[in-house]
């Protein structure tokens, strides 16, 4: 069966037609890493800077036939040296990204969160999911799955702005954001219904700025087939990381289900092993 990834094509054109993105790359030494990082070259996406044990990239490269003539090369002695050295390039200015290799996440996360030498801005580091689901006609983010465990409100506030933030960056001509929840109406009884509803109303008094947030929501209400033509939902804000992971497979999961449904529509979908794009914002 032929697999369509029109919503993933059409970011990758819009992204061919800027300049390269300077990008450090921690620690790319296995093969799928290191020519991810080869292969974005190849299509004018970054220009990356490989941060690692020079020997073992050189290796890898050779072994798996991979050609890394003319890439820079930081040399460091293992996988936390490699990730605090790509974060160094990215505040001194030599690097725009950050690209992870084969080291852990932990490493990788624990070189940007540092207080004195890390990444850190005014607001709250938080990650994104960007998902191409064929049978939704959004582009859809998804926020946050991956870093924090159990956000306050206002570690809400940074993650829904983040988010918007981002989704006007991928030229999203109107961001429509779900605040999820187990329902649609607000319950004393349920914390996260309260925090949707003045999350919603922050927004209307400009504390929360460039989208359009409803909530609370629940999922199938947020990007059911019914409500697609009406919301046009393109922003999924989750409640907790470990409920937030259970959704991305119930997203996952929706596709088939909408296909088995709507025979019509192509089972393809960049998702089609749930391995979505990820940021961090």
């Amino acid at each position: 069966m032929e697999r369509k990834h029109e919503k993933y094509e059409r970011l990758l054109d819009f992204c061919k037609t800027l300049p390269p993105t300077p990008t450090a790359v921690a620690h790319p030494c296995d093969e799928s890493s290191l020519r991810g990082a080869v292969d974005a070259a190849k299509l004018g996406l970054i220009t990356p800077i490989l941060v690692g044990p020079r020997a073992r990239i050189e290796t890898v490269a050779r072994d798996s036939k991979i050609d890394i003539t003319g890439l820079s090369i930081v040399d460091a002695a293992y996988s936390q040296d490699s990730a605090e050295k790509a974060v160094a390039l990215v505040r001194e200015g030599k690097a725009e990204a950050l690209m992870k290799g084969s080291l852990h996440t932990d490493e990788l996360m624990g070189a940007v969160v540092k207080r004195d030498t890390g990444l850190r801005t005014a607001r709250r580091l938080s990650h994104c999911f960007i998902m191409d689901v064929p049978t939704y006609a959004e582009t859809l983010i998804v926020s946050d799955c991956a870093i924090n465990i159990a956000p306050t409100m206002e570690d809400k506030v940074d993650i829904i702005q983040n988010a918007i933030d981002l989704a006007h960056a991928l030229r999203f001509q109107e961001v429509r954001v779900a605040i999820l929840s187990a329902m649609e109406t607000v319950n004393p009884k349920v914390p996260s219904t309260i925090e949707a509803g003045a999350l919603c109303k922050m927004a209307d008094r400009g504390q929360i700025t460039g989208g359009i947030l409803d909530g609370p929501l629940a999922l199938d209400n947020a990007i059911s087939m019914e409500s697609v033509a009406i919301k046009k939902i393109n922003l999924l804000i989750m409640i907790l990381l470990n409920s937030s992971l259970v959704r991305i497979f119930q997203i996952d999961r929706l596709r088939v289900a909408m296909i088995m449904l709507r025979p019509r529509h192509s089972a393809s979908s960049w998702l089609s092993r749930c391995t979505p794009f990820q940021l961090l914002t």
